[in-house]
């Protein structure tokens, strides 16, 4: 094998990137390991152009089970099946980061491929990144790279702590740091984790954000921002310094134009108009889709020579050039509203059928979102078995985008990458507020249909399911609320760059846009940031100022959902299941669970309650009506320790020519001596007691061997009369 290494210490750990022949066929690859860490990255170009108009790129991120050490899947399929979704997070990580820097002209298939080869310490997903970004920038495929990650974290607790980045490795953290850069799995677990944020950016600026914190104020993430630059243009002095040394020549790709005739066609019918068409408050408007609609008839009729995805193209570059324009010189957005001017806000509470459990409609201009509250026990608890996940998730958020949302007809039912995503970004946003398990035992499922969209329904999502956790009585920490921001630049004739900064961006400023910043928090502080860009990065000061922005609008729809519903309500629905908790001794749990289940089976089959026991003997019981106390009363009675002198009342289950056997609990009972029935001689038992009866009873003492024995008389002496 022939191999070359390079390597780089970030965080104080050690990067090391292997270039060899292992998969020499790919147009680039690398192997780039952190610890035991391993992942490979592969970047392909095909050399044929397929026909449509749009770059199509394919990033895929792979897990294989034998990265973790582990036989994983199903029982019968013991081998890699479908995406989890954390990998097609990761994926889509990846995916927003290189996209920008290619050539949104080129038409020839792209795929990079990126494969977690081993599994430690460290989250593959950073190094997914920067291994994509060295394979690409050392293969002969044309792209504006290199381009670099870094997470970085944040302990609690610390906040009145100078933010200085540690540059040391996670063992050598002193509580007096506040940052670490890119920390292992076992220091985002360990309680006081803050905020954990993914960042990546070339030449000083930032092109893709995650954040998931738990309401940090924005000039924390703006400082953590400004660390992440610093790390990140380290990794990108190496990575140049490879490609130097390493790269391939790049390919010269024909980027197809159009034809005079087409531009001479544009311009006499449809130029005149289009600004009409895009901007409101001009005689004559029309929709964007109207426009779009002669334009493709004309191209259609009078261009038979012309390559029709090619003009459609060109069509859409006109119109990202109209929309940043009036935006940067005119200050004028396609539907009229100011700079920093939310959409008309809608929420309501419930209203959808009482038999949910809980339920919030959110409205911002044409983005309306319903969201649906489901709660269940522990049991209903999801379980993730994944190479990086071994866990059970108790908060779920899941999202839907329906075609009818959009004015379109298409396949219903499933989900792709966009909705994972979307709704992952939205369980983000909320986990921060979700109370923990101690205090709030159920599970919690949320699903947010998208009904009808004009922009950010993530972040629709985000308060619809505010609205929903309050309506059903899940006492959430603060409501949460998200807003998307966006971005129009370009740079002047002095090479400045000329910027506004758009709140609350509707389709074709998402579509057109040069940034969409997704931020969502509470009133105190930012839960999850998520950025996508368009171009090659942006400035952390542009950033700056967008956060604020965000932050103003947050608490213009805060106000709005407040208003309909100020706190959670103080009961959860009728209609959920109740959850009640019982702590029994470990040495108690093989009671209850029976021979193979079979006491714990008989409990449910009795109550029809769910009942989960937990290795340290905390029982939840779920049930719906009063299924739940029956099944409590159960178990209380069946791990009851009992002492003598207490008073019950019992059962006479069985009569003896020597006494009688009373049952004073669910599996508990006692020998009641023919001489403890009554305060007079009985000579024979079955005279006084016969199976079934009722009798009050006394625990006249315990021995040694746990056996019981009761007393009649010394309970109630009048009970048992002479005859």
């Amino acid at each position: 094998m022939n191999k070359k290494e390079y390597s780089l210490e970030v965080g104080g750990k050690t990067i090391k990137a292997e270039f060899n022949d292992l998969a020499d066929q790919a147009h680039g690859s690398v192997i780039l390991r952190s610890g035991n860490t391993a992942v490979l990255a592969t970047a392909v170009m095909s050399d044929n152009k397929k026909d449509g108009d749009y770059f199509p790129l394919t990033v895929e991120y792979e897990e294989k089970f034998y990265a973790a050490g582990k036989i994983l899947g199903s029982r019968f399929i013991r081998r890699e099946g479908r995406p989890s979704d954390e990998a097609t997070l990761s994926g889509r990580v990846v995916d927003r980061t290189i996209r920008p820097l290619f050539d949104g002209r080129i038409r020839n298939e792209v795929q990079v491929v990126t494969t977690v080869l081993s599994i430690g310490e460290d989250d593959p997903d950073i190094l997914a990144v920067n291994a994509a970004s060295l394979a690409i920038a050392t293969s002969n495929i044309p792209w504006d790279g290199p381009v670099s990650a870094v997470r970085i974290g944040k302990n609690k607790d610390l906040s009145d702590v100078p933010i200085t980045p540690t540059g040391a490795s996670s063992a050598e953290q002193t509580e007096e740091k506040v940052l670490i850069i890119n920390p292992t799995y076992d220091d985002r677990k360990n309680g006081i984790f803050e905020m954990d944020l993914l960042a990546c950016g070339k030449d000083g600026n930032i092109n893709m954000i995650e954040v998931g914190s738990k309401e940090i104020p924005e000039s924390f993430v703006i400082e953590a921002l400004k660390s992440a630059n610093t790390e990140i243009e380290k990794m990108q002095e190496w990575q140049k310094m490879i490609v130097k040394e390493i790269g391939k020549e790049k390919r010269k790709i024909e980027i197809k134009e159009v034809k005079q005739e087409t531009t001479d066609l544009f311009e006499k019918e449809i130029e005149p108009e289009l600004e009409n068409a895009i901007f409101p408050g001009i005689p004559g408007k029309e929709s964007i889709h109207k426009n779009w609609e002669k334009w493709s008839e004309l191209v259609k009729t009078n261009l038979p020579d012309e390559n029709y995805a090619l003009a459609m193209a060109f069509y859409d570059e006109k119109v990202n050039e109209l929309i940043h324009s009036g935006a940067i010189e005119k200050n004028k957005r396609a539907d009229g509203r100011e700079m920093d001017e939310l959409r008309p806000l809608f929420a309501q509470a419930g209203g959808i059928s009482e038999s949910l459990h809980g339920s919030g409609v959110f409205y911002r201009g044409g983005t309306h979102v319903l969201s649906v509250l489901t709660l269940g026990g522990p049991g209903d608890s999801q379980l993730l078995g994944g190479i990086e996940l071994s866990e059970k998730k108790r908060f779920m958020h899941h999202y839907n985008f329906p075609p009818f949302s959009v004015g379109e007809t298409g396949r219903i039912g499933g989900f792709n990458r966009r909705m994972i995503g979307h709704g992952a970004l939205a369980e983000k946003a909320l986990l921060a507020v979700i109370p923990p398990e101690t205090d709030f035992p159920y599970t919690i499922r949320l699903v947010s249909e998208a009904l009808a969209s004009n922009g950010s329904t993530s972040m629709a999502s985000v308060c619809g399911s505010s609205i929903a956790l309050m309506d059903g009585g899940v006492p959430i920490k603060n409501p949460v609320a998200g807003i998307a921001v966006g971005l129009m630049s370009r740079k002047n004739p002095a090479g400045k760059l000329d910027y506004k900064i758009l709140t609350d961006i509707q389709g074709p400023e998402d579509h057109h846009g040069d940034m969409d910043l997704k931020v969502a928090g509470t009133k105190d502080g930012i839960t999850a940031v998520q950025m996508d860009v368009k171009v090659d990065g942006i400035s952390v000061l542009i950033l700056e100022e967008a956060f604020e922005k965000a932050k103003n609008a947050r608490k213009q729809i805060l106000d709005v959902i407040t208003k309909e519903i100020s706190s959670p309500r103080k009961e959860i629905s009728k209609y959920a299941p109740k959850i009640l908790i019982i702590q029994i001794k470990g040495d108690q749990i093989g009671m209850v669970i029976g021979s193979g289940g079979k006491t714990v089976n008989e409990i449910r089959d009795l109550t029809g309650a769910e009942i989960t026991i937990e290795d340290s003997g905390l029982v939840y019981v779920t049930g719906v009506g009063d299924s739940a106390e029956k099944a409590i009363k159960i178990i209380a009675e069946m791990t009851r320790e009992y002492k003598a002198g207490e008073k019950f009342e019992g059962t006479v289950i069985k009569v003896l020519d020597f006494g009688a056997f009373v049952k004073i609990g669910y599996n508990t009972e006692g020998l009641v001596h023919i001489s403890e029935i009554a305060p007079f001689r009985v000579e024979r038992v079955s005279d006084y007691l016969k199976e079934g009866d009722t009798v009050p009873i006394i625990i006249k003492e315990i021995d040694d061997r746990e056996r019981i024995s009761l007393s009649i008389k010394q309970a109630d002496p009048g009970f048992v009369k002479k005859t």
